[in-house]
């Protein structure tokens, strides 16, 4: 073995000494975070939109905590962009649906629509269109606090939860997140109820003079010209409705919302859902303090997160994801300190895996038994293929003979839920209705659940990782459906990360984990892609802006530590570790540690909804750049020696 600084240059490689360092700084860092009973959970933020709304709901409501609201709407201030208006993610464009609902969180809290943060808003809101040209979700809000006419939503009438499978609508053909935030939010679309406003704030003035409301439409298809005009029937069929079919369709909605309310853990566990839920049970007279309603308000209070520096209402939890993740880092740098830490994530993790309750995925795969994580604390209905094959690899990893009957039983999840393309999605299978995306109320482009490049690769390399164990026909599909998923220039796309290079460091991943040879021509291009972006500082860094057409990828305004872990891991994977491109990222992140043992991240690097909901984990820029700088070391001192895993 070379000795590391007699193979690449002095001013582009971190010494022995200063690498082990910095891993050991980083490993103590990461484990003071472990919790009491043994998880790791960083915050989750999100942007304006999921505070803003929590402040609105408590005016819905007339339920207005003075303490909780000034904290937030302190974030929200602190966050407005130089445009004027609040982005979709740091440093990001104007976003109108996000400014509007953030002016209006801010005027019901009291600041003077006059004064210079609001005015600004206001400007910038109006020369964007005004809030005549919000989304159908924004929309809805402004319906509900009577500020739009009910006119300028798309129909959804409630009687959908009567439907039959059949039929080219229905709940299962959508995705986990459309069905639980929708269902709650039908019942309040037939009810229509007035927001309590006990202010009286009104936001009228971010009508645009001149411009009339109308439904949206969506364009671009037959489909779109036949959903537009469906919606223009509804909208005058709709008052004519028998009265005791709404009822029963009520109540089906109704049902449906408390099967799987998940205690305070929430319906679905985010937080769309759980806020529609508490509007739905209080416009239903459900006001008993021991009732759904309470529950559900005790799921919204848990995903706040109240700090004297920086207050804001998280999306979700993400505890699962987060132990995972940290306990593969944890495994990849080893020592002491990290076993025992990792061992108490593991036992946490193995406890928490889904082996009873047959969720809403079960409606396409009935036959198959349940086996996954969810993402959050507890989430029975909603388990996903992500999560459970990162969980698994983690287990069969740490101890594969201790943990052989829960990573057995992921696998068998996993592989049944494979969809016809041979790909995963990450909570449902073959949910490919693309046609339900013309809808009018299918604005944000996530109605469904489609197999994504990211997920399939999860489960590869999974199923890679237990070798002969594993279904070999589930694994061979998978690797087919990522190689026809690779772009023209040699990446592949990133749905839950942002967003190419996240994609293409799960598919490389996945390939090593398969033993495809490095010199296969589709690594080859992915290493070439990777190369390229490469920023001057050695680091790796694509904005959010990349999931818009015709948008740059890989490129974004900074390098950051949780992309340049990617990039590296990436590459490493793709027997590039003595490449100068690794050595000059390794370099990057040593010398951007920071002196609490982990990295700053302003950047948002994840997603929710492409171009429309972003993410930023306050984990990733724990535990990507220690696992990434430790699989640097590793190979050096291994190289070929050293196992190669599912991630």
């Amino acid at each position: 073995m070379h000795d590391l600084p007699s193979i690449l240059p002095a001013a582009v490689t971190a010494d022995r000494t200063e690498l082990d360092r910095t891993v050991s700084a980083a490993v103590d860092a990461l484990a003071s975070l472990q919790r009491e009973e043994g998880e790791w959970a960083f915050a989750l933020e999100a942007d304006a939109t999921i505070p803003a709304e929590y402040i609105l709901l408590g005016h819905f409501l007339g339920e207005i905590d003075a303490e909780v609201e000034a904290a937030l709407a302190r974030y929200l201030r602190a966050i407005q962009g130089e445009h004027g208006g609040w982005p979709l993610f740091h440093g990001g464009a104007f976003d109108l649906s996000a400014s509007v609902k953030a002016y209006f969180a801010l005027k019901a809290v009291g600041d003077d629509a006059d004064a210079p943060h609001l005015a600004r808003a206001r400007a910038a809101i109006l020369a964007h269109g005004g809030a005549a040209r919000c989304n159908v979700f924004t929309r809805v809000q402004l319906a509900l606090f009577g500020e739009l006419s009910w006119r300028a939503v798309p129909v959804m009438p409630v009687e959908i939860m009567l439907l039959p499978r059949w039929f080219p609508f229905h709940l299962d053909k959508v995705s986990y997140w459309s069905r639980t935030v929708l269902v709650p939010l039908l019942v309040l679309m037939a009810k229509r109820p007035m927001a309590r406003n006990p202010r009286r704030v009104t936001v009228r003035e971010l009508i645009a003079p001149g411009k009339s409301v109308m439904p949206p439409r969506r364009k671009g298809s037959g489909w779109a010209i036949l959903f537009n005009a469906l919606d223009h029937v509804l909208r005058v069929a709709e008052p004519f409705f028998p009265k005791r079919t709404r009822a029963r369709a009520i109540g089906r909605a109704v049902e449906f919302v408390r099967e799987r309310l998940n205690g305070e853990d929430g319906l679905g566990g985010i937080y769309p859902a759980m806020a529609n839920a508490v509007m739905m049970f209080s416009c239903l007279g459900n006001e008993n303090d021991a009732g759904p309603l309470a529950t559900a308000k005790g799921a919204l209070s848990k995903l706040l997160l109240l700090d004297p520096a920086r207050s804001f209402c998280q999306p979700c939890l993400s505890p699962v994801w987060d132990t995972g993740l940290a306990a593969l880092a944890l495994m990849e740098a080893g020592g002491a300190a990290a076993d025992k830490a990792v061992r108490r994530g593991l036992e946490w993790l193995v406890a928490r895996q889904e082996l009873t309750y047959v969720g809403d995925w079960a409606a396409r795969r009935p036959a198959v038994r349940p086996g996954g994580w969810a993402f959050q604390y507890l989430n029975p209905a909603y388990p996903d293929l992500d999560d459970t094959a990162m969980v698994a690899i983690a287990l069969d990893r740490c101890d594969g003979e201790r943990y052989r009957q829960a990573v057995d039983r992921a696998a068998e999840w996993i592989a049944g839920m494979r969809s016809k393309s041979g790909g995963w999605a990450a909570f449902d299978a073959d949910n490919e209705d693309y046609y339900l995306n013309a809808i009018p109320f299918a604005d944000h482009g996530a109605l469904l659940d489609p197999p994504t490049a990211d997920v399939s690769a999860r489960c590869v390399g999974f199923l890679a990782q237990l070798g002969a164990r594993a279904p070999q026909a589930a694994l061979e599909a998978g690797l087919d459906f990522l190689r026809r998923e690779q772009e023209a220039d040699g990446s592949w796309f990133g749905r839950w990360g942002t967003n190419y290079i996240y994609g293409t460091w799960s598919v490389l991943v996945a390939l090593a984990a398969a033993r495809i040879d490095p010199r296969d021509p589709m690594i080859r291009r992915a290493v070439a892609w990777l190369l390229s972006k490469q920023r001057a500082d050695g680091g790796w860094g694509e904005d959010g802006a990349s999931y818009w057409p015709d948008a740059p990828r890989g490129e974004g305004k900074a390098s950051t530590a949780s992309q340049t872990a990617w990039a590296l891991l990436a590459l490493m994977a793709a027997g590039e570790v003595e490449s100068d491109a690794v050595a000059r990222g390794v370099r990057y992140l040593v010398a951007t540690q920071a002196a609490h043992g982990l990295w700053d991240e302003e950047w948002y690097t994840a997603v929710g909804f492409p171009r429309v909901f972003y993410l930023r984990y306050h984990g990733y820029r724990a535990y990507f750049p220690l696992w990434a700088l430790a699989r640097y070391r590793n190979l050096r001192r291994h190289g070929r020696d050293l196992p190669i895993y599912g991630m």
